[in-house]
């Protein structure tokens, strides 16, 4: 053997033997002086039954420890007291136990440990942070009871029959951002009765906890406050909610720590019972949100119940039997900042007996979700007596369900595309809101990416009531389709622009009740370009009596029914450009009876024409040809004076009205050319032609008419209670021609009569008075011979306050105090204004060809304006005492 290994064979013998010694001698002094030396120069008084030692691994096994600090009172170190059976450490690292106070270990076993773990007080950030005495990057525990206290002596964590295995742990440093405090690769936990106080506020407890095969099962998992909700909303002012979760039993497996990352999969939670009570407190937006992330490949929730309460302690939701299925839930950086701030590949939710509970109480008794469509059952909204003027619905529903073509985030906004909308026996009323309600202003639907498509939307087989200032509108069987809904933003306005391609409206019949009327119909039909309304019904509530008591001032009452109400063209209602363009609108066998009584005092606004009053519409609108065919008009008026109403009877009514328009649409004719074809009295026909122009600010219309052979006691029924006259003869024929504007009126009128006499009848008896009815007939022409001239109608000045018709029938005054008198009418007092009615003089005769052709109808506005139009016809006083 050569000299150089010979002397290295014995220099590894003396090593070895040096170390064995010195194995020995530690041992021995570890023994016999570690105690002791714990105790002189650290915090604690350490004493076990057996320790040994391998100074070459590093390794350590100790058997029946007791560890004791030495100051109980130093809240500045942890506290132990307990015991532990069994100590093993694997790779101890003696030089950082020596001189960096931190215990280091590659593997840890702690058998059967009993032990009171006290936490040392926090270190101020200012000075400086504490280095964690201990490091293990193995730890296993066998039948551990281990309970944790804070400095304060307030317990903290607690678990009895421990069994924990941890593979690879690691802690993060103090000041470490973004990072989980531990994570590890593998682990392995079994126990019961785990308790864990995270603050003042909660504290959680868990039956067992138990891991097989990387599936971890917990049981009675229970999350309760340690406050009642009044001691939370006085002790914590500025949180905004207090919850309490309770899970019969949760799975999950392949759980995984890794920074700032949490991984899980096949997590399922059995019969959660989660209860969160709100508060009415600002909510504090959090300066640095934690970056954590989170991967939950699928997760289950199985009958669950959720309630929230408000603060007042009512119910804000509730939902029983709550089951949800999610496949790849995530959450990270990403989807943090959208509007629902987890992502996800695809879901699955029900939940019965459903309550949310606002200004109104929503209940659904059955509801399902999943990303492609939803279905909700037995729907019912009532009010709750919280609903300080908004908009209130009492209402149900057998069903709502929708289909989504796409539903999906992006930059903080949600994109929604609705393939169809099914909603199925809605049955109930709206009320609607309080007007110029400042709340109800609102700007666009926050977190909505615009447009909103909804390509078809249908109601079936429902009765809705919408009431609006106490006059609701009902509609009953109703049935609609919507097809191609767009909702747009309004540029730098609140609110959405609505637009629809084509809709499908079908109601049974409808009922609309205002203060003084009730209005139905037998059918209604209508759609994007046809409106088809049946059997319309206007009748009044109540008795003329009534309505002459509750008005006050001077308005007509209606009666009024049509067996066809028909139009064609197209409109739009529903979004901000609205507008009417109609070809033509029928109004098919009307039967209007309007009834005016003279004792209430007279209406002082001021009325306008009737151009006017179409140029004040404020959307475009026009309709070429309406007509009113075959149709029964009868005015009926009274006086205090009258016995009975007189009344005027127009009957096979036919009116043509072109070009009814706004003056809002450009290119499109604004002059209304109207005529008019009847029976008046159902004696003689009366024909008139009527023309304005709504876009000449003037007002200048003209009207010319001619009527024939009406026997004079065809008007009897008028004058006889009205005048307390009665008349005999023939008007053979009367035309007239006026123009005019808002000042006033000029024309032409002439009449034809033969055997024309009057008789004057006595108010209280009803008899004839002989000596007035002698005078009063020696006054009268009784036949105007065959040729008669025309009469100038000159300076008729028209009251602001009266009606169209006032001053038209005026005019008709003025010319039979000419034609049948022969009174001189004074012109020397001229109305302002006078000259441009003065213009243009039309004769009659000139007005006569044009008055024997036309086929049209009267509008409805014009009929509102009837206002006592034959008052002073025959010389009778208005309440001034003028004629």
């Amino acid at each position: 053997m050569k000299k150089w290994v010979r002397k290295l064979l014995i220099s590894l013998g003396v090593l070895l033997i040096i170390l064995l010694l010195a194995n020995f001698g530690l041992n021995i002094w570890l023994k016999t002086q570690l105690p002791k030396y714990i105790k002189n120069n650290t915090d604690y008084k350490v004493s076990y039954k057996s320790l040994e030692v391998d100074l070459l691994s590093g390794n350590i096994l100790s058997t029946g420890i007791t560890i004791n600090n030495k100051n109980p009172q130093n809240i500045n170190v942890i506290g132990f007291q307990g015991t532990v059976d069994t100590l093993k450490v694997s790779r101890f690292g003696i030089y950082n136990a020596l001189f960096n106070n931190q215990i280091s270990s590659s593997d840890l076993l702690l058998s059967k440990p009993n032990l009171n773990i006290i936490l040392a007080r926090p270190v101020d950030a200012k000075k400086g942070k504490r280095k964690d005495p201990f490091l293990f990057e193995n730890i296993r525990i066998n039948e551990g009871n281990i309970s944790m206290f804070r400095y304060t002596k307030q317990k903290f964590f607690s678990v009895k029959d421990l069994s924990l295995y941890v593979e690879n742990l690691q802690m993060a440093e103090e000041d470490a951002q973004d990072k989980l405090p531990v994570v590890f690769d593998q682990y392995s936990i079994k126990g019961t009765d785990f308790f864990f106080r995270p603050d003042e506020v909660y504290a959680l407890q868990i039956n067992r906890i138990e891991t097989k095969n990387g599936q971890m099962s917990v049981d009675k998992f229970q999350l309760t406050p340690l406050v009642t909700f009044e001691q939370f909303k006085k002790y914590y002012p500025k949180k905004t909610q207090l919850f309490q979760f309770n899970v019969e039993k949760i799975q999950f497996r392949d759980i995984l720590l890794a920074k700032n990352k949490i991984s899980l999969a096949n997590a399922i939670f059995y019969n959660p019972d989660l209860f969160v009570y709100t508060t009415n407190a600002v909510p504090i937006k959090a300066k640095k949100p934690f970056n954590l992330e989170l991967n939950l490949q699928d997760i289950r929730l199985n009958n669950a119940t959720v309630q929230v309460m408000k603060p007042d302690g009512s119910k804000l939701l509730y939902a029983h039997k709550a089951n949800l299925n999610i496949n790849q839930l995530h959450f990270d950086k990403e989807t943090r900042e959208e509007l629902i701030p987890v992502g996800y590949k695809d879901f699955q939710f029900s939940a019965q007996d459903i309550l949310y509970s606002n200004h109104q109480d929503f209940t659904v008794k059955s509801f399902t979700l999943t990303p492609k469509k939803g279905e909700l059952k037995t729907i019912s909204v009532v009010p709750n007596g919280l609903s300080n003027g908004k908009t209130a619905m009492d209402l149900t529903a057998d069903y709502i369900g929708f289909a989504m073509n796409k539903w999906d985030l992006a930059n903080k906004k949600m994109n929604l595309d609705i393939k169809e909308v099914l909603v199925d026996r809605v049955k109930g009323g709206i009320k609607a809101g309080e007007a110029n309600n400042k709340t109800d202003k609102q700007g666009d639907i926050q977190g909505i990416k615009f447009p909103v498509n909804i390509r078809k939307v249908t109601l079936r087989n429902s009765d809705i009531t919408y009431d609006k200032n106490n006059q609701p509108f009902t509609l009953n069987n109703l049935n609609a389709t919507i097809n191609d809904i767009q909702l747009n933003s309004k540029e730098g306005k609140p609110g959405t622009n609505v637009g629809i391609k084509s809709y499908t409206v079908t109601s049974d019949n409808f009922i609309y009740k205002t203060q003084f009327y009730r209005m139905t119909a037998g059918a209604l039909k209508a759609d994007q370009s046809s409106v088809n309304i049946s059997q319309f019904v206007m009748k009044p509530l109540i008795s003329r009596a009534q309505f002459i008591r509750m008005i006050p001032v001077e308005r007509d009452l209606y009666d009024i029914k049509a067996a066809q109400i028909t139009a064609n063209g197209t409109w739009d209602l529903f979004s901000d450009h609205k507008s009417i363009n109609a070809s033509h609108v029928t109004i098919q066998s009307a039967d209007a009876n309007i009834f005016r009584s003279k004792i209430p005092a007279d209406d002082p606004k001021e009325k306008p024409l009737y151009s006017r009053l179409l140029r004040s519409i404020k959307i475009p609108m026009i309709v070429n040809n309406l007509d009113l065919k075959n149709s029964l008009l009868v005015y009926e008026e009274d006086t205090p004076e009258s016995a009975g109403p007189g009344k005027l009877t127009f009957s096979n009514f036919n009116m043509n009205v072109k070009n009814l328009n706004s003056a809002k649409i450009k290119g499109k004719p604004t002059r209304v050319d109207i005529k008019i074809n009847c029976s008046f009295m159902n004696l003689a026909p009366l024909s008139v032609n009527w023309n304005f122009d709504v876009a000449d600010p003037r007002d200048i219309f003209t009207i010319s008419g001619r009527t024939i052979n009406l026997p004079a006691k065809g008007i009897n029924p008028f004058i006889r209670p009205y005048l307390h006259v009665t008349a005999t003869g023939t008007i053979q024929e009367m035309l007239f021609n006026f123009r005019g504007n808002p000042k006033g009126l000029n024309g032409s009128f002439n009449l034809r009569h033969k055997d024309l006499k009057v008789a004057i009848l006595d108010k209280e008896n009803r008899e004839k008075k002989g000596i007035l009815t002698a005078i009063a007939n020696l006054l009268v022409k009784s036949d105007s011979g065959k040729l008669p001239e025309d009469v100038k109608v000159e300076d008729v000045e028209r009251d602001p306050t009266k009606s169209f018709f006032n001053l038209f029938w005026k005019g008709i005054e003025q010319g039979l105090k000419k034609t049948l008198i022969g009174i001189n009418i004074d012109t020397s007092k001229k109305g302002k204004g006078d000259a441009k009615a003065k213009e243009t003089k039309p004769s009659v005769k000139e007005a006569k060809a044009e008055n024997n052709s036309g086929n049209t109808m009267q509008q409805p506005a014009e009929q509102k304006e009837k206002k006592g139009f034959l008052k002073g016809i025959f010389k009778k006083k208005d309440k001034s005492g003028n004629n």
